[in-house]
């Protein structure tokens, strides 16, 4: 079927979009640490049963030590920290902004292969970087007036449409959010370096007997591998926090529980598995820009679901950023 991978590859990009505007439900009303653990815990559950089908076997076969290494600690930057700063985000500036900020991940992975895989920095990615960090600063830097007085208490006063004082560039959204929203898109793009180079091993360690089925499976099992860190990791620290109450009841807050299984179900499971899919029936590059629209696509229903006015400027914000990632990938 002629475009089949592109549709998938929107089709990603819708179910992410879902996924981010059920996870910022979802965290709302359980919090992002309960959040995470829930969705890692059940996308352990069902990828185990896509490999037991698969392979007959409900856990990730062949995988040696280093594979298990780097995908562990993908999953601590990936997960422990990238996305408990993405669903923290979503509690602060909204899933809309905090989707904005995963436009980093690309330039953020491309540094990371620079420094741990040696990969070449071509002077077009570094174009792209400007024009992805341009696009943030476009949707979250507004000029405000400053009043005279304070220019001229710092020696500074201009002149403006002839009256004294100035405009100076501000923060729209609360500092805590954008370190937040910096931090998942960081951890987004150095986790997917650390996976990539998990899988590497993951599929060095596969013996040349082995099915041919489980080269194809074998992303599925990697991302198991790292969900059940992630998880571990979670679980971990919410007993460390003596909250693990809260995460052992969180059923009982049904409209919450329901959206982390949505999460779940949209993202760790529809969406790694289109997005799989899609990569096999269309250029890489065009796949990846394609299943990269979420924050273009988040915008009209974030703000129809919170009635949330859309400023134009960051709507050309959003824009810039995308083009800004369309250029790592095409």
């Amino acid at each position: 079927m002629q475009y089949l991978g592109e549709m998938l590859s929107l089709g990603v990009a819708v179910l992410w979009t879902a996924t981010a505007l059920f996870a910022d439900a979802a965290g709302r009303r359980l919090g992002a640490m309960t959040l995470n653990a829930i969705r890692l815990i059940f996308a352990t559950i069902f990828i185990a049963l896509i490999l037991f089908f698969a392979t007959g076997s409900p856990y990730p076969l062949y995988a040696g030590g280093k594979a298990w290494y780097y995908l562990a600690l993908s999953a601590v930057v990936g997960y422990l920290f990238g996305d408990y700063c993405l669903f923290s985000s979503y509690l602060v500036i909204g899933a809309r902004f905090g989707q904005l900020f995963m436009t980093l991940a690309p330039p953020s992975a491309a540094i990371a292969a620079w420094i741990m895989l040696g990969e070449r920095l071509s002077g077009k990615s570094w174009i792209a970087m400007a024009i992805t960090l341009s696009g943030i600063a476009i949707s979250i830097l507004s000029r405000q007036k400053v009043d005279s007085r304070t220019h001229e208490e710092h020696g500074n006063a201009t002149a403006t449409n002839g009256h004294k004082g100035g405009h100076k560039l501000a923060l729209t959204l609360p500092v805590k959010g954008v370190f937040l929203g910096i931090g998942a898109g960081v951890g987004q793009g150095v986790g997917l370096v650390l996976s990539k180079m998990g899988m590497e091993h993951y599929s060095a360690d596969i013996p040349q007997n082995a099915p041919a089925l489980m080269h194809h499976i074998m992303p599925f099992a990697a991302t198991m591998i790292r969900a059940i860190v992630g998880a571990i990791g979670f679980v971990a620290i919410i007993a460390l926090r003596k909250d693990l109450k809260r995460l052992l009841y969180s059923y009982r807050d049904k409209k919450g529980f329901s959206n982390a299984l949505l999460t779940t179900i949209f993202g760790p499971f529809l969406g790694v598995s289109l997005s799989l899919m899609a990569v096999q029936y269309a250029d890489a590059g065009i796949a990846s820009t394609l299943m990269a629209l979420t924050p273009v696509l988040i915008i009209l229903p974030y703000s129809l679901i919170y009635k949330q006015k859309i400023k134009l400027r960051e709507i050309i914000g959003v824009v810039v950023s995308m083009i800004g990632v369309a250029m790592f990938f095409l």
